[in-house]
């Protein structure tokens, strides 16, 4: 096989690995927004915060026991880890805690609208902290997901101020999550299996004391369908799928950009977008919102085909400066 061909493979197995790693990302972020949805909205599980908890613990036994397995591997704990990876525990907490905290106070339709302003956020941190820009397509079709998702914010009907907060908050630890898990990925000291296991194992005491100071702990002990099957099942399943999107968020960062693992999430949501407005029971129908919806979907689709329509979509992004850490799309 001649070099030119070698390297033809490569590029084609790289193109492959973005395109495969973006497609399990997106079933991974659908599949639990539904789950999280019907958990905390049909059932009315009382608690976020301890949904997220168990997804927690999930992440921690899963990994500990792969590793104990061989199946996996990653450094032991000592005195440094936590300077290693901080301040990603702290941001992993907070977009594991909002996110669902919004998943329970709005509508799909616009949880979904209003989680892509995380895709600005995203472009903005890249620009200052990685050193990247997007092309002018890229910056056109994330001002036309943003400005369909304010459309739909400005005649939403069910309208609920601090799932707003919620949402918002989340967009900004979202964004802040994609960029410093790029820098910690490139950086090789703790590896993707480490990042995940390391950021469940430190957040983990202090959520369960978020959660006991709030009363949600008593909240959840008291729920009355835990000894529901089909409850119970779809729980494990939202604690588990926790740590299949933790596992997928990071094979997206690791082969894309930082923005490409947040679009990706988005276009999820044209499904999710949809599905909502029968899932759960609280979205409102309104020509000017639906509108609004309509729009940011279309921006999402146009990303998709600035981004993935040749092999080469590497050219997307230019670092500004050649001492400063580059991301390709």
């Amino acid at each position: 096989m001649s070099r030119t061909q070698q390297e033809e493979l490569n590029e084609h197995s790289v193109f492959v690995r973005k395109i495969l790693s973006a497609l399990f990302y997106a079933v991974a972020s659908f599949m639990i927004t539904v789950v999280n949805k019907t958990v905390l909205t049909s059932y009315g599980f009382p608690s976020f915060q301890v949904l997220g908890i168990g997804q927690m613990v999930a992440t921690i036994l899963v990994l500990f026991a792969a590793k104990k397995l061989k199946i996996v591997s990653f450094p032991g704990f000592e005195l440094g880890t936590f300077g290693k990876i901080f301040p990603l525990p702290l941001i992993f907490v907070g977009n594991m805690i909002f996110g669902l905290g919004g998943t329970k106070e709005l509508s799909l339709p616009m949880f979904t609208a209003l989680r892509r302003f995380s895709i600005l956020m995203t472009m903005i941190l890249e620009l200052y902290i990685l050193g990247v820009r997007p092309s002018v397509s890229v910056q056109f079709s994330v001002y036309m997901m943003v400005f369909g998702a304010v459309l739909a914010a400005c005649n939403d009907l069910a309208f609920n101020l601090q799932g707003y907060v919620f949402v918002l908050l989340n967009d900004f630890f979202t964004a802040t999550n994609g960029v410093y898990m790029k820098k910690k990925l490139e950086s090789k000291e703790l590896g993707k299996y480490g990042l995940m296991f390391y950021n469940s194992l430190f957040m983990l005491v202090p959520g369960l004391f978020l959660a006991f100071y709030t009363g949600d702990l008593e909240a959840a002990y008291h729920f009355g369908d835990w000894l529901e099957p089909l409850f119970l099942g779809q729980f494990l399943l939202s604690c588990v799928m926790g740590f299949v999107l933790s596992y997928s968020v990071i094979l997206c960062t690791m082969y894309n950009s930082a923005l490409t693992t947040t679009i990706i999430g988005c276009l999820k949501n044209i499904c999710v977008t949809y599905l909502g407005m029968v899932i759960g029971g609280d979205y409102i129908f309104s020509w000017f919102n639906f509108v609004g919806l309509n729009i940011s979907v279309v921006g999402s689709l146009v990303y998709t085909y600035v981004t993935f329509k040749v092999k080469d979509a590497g050219a997307t992004y230019a670092p500004l400066s050649s001492d400063k850490p580059t991301t390709v799309v």
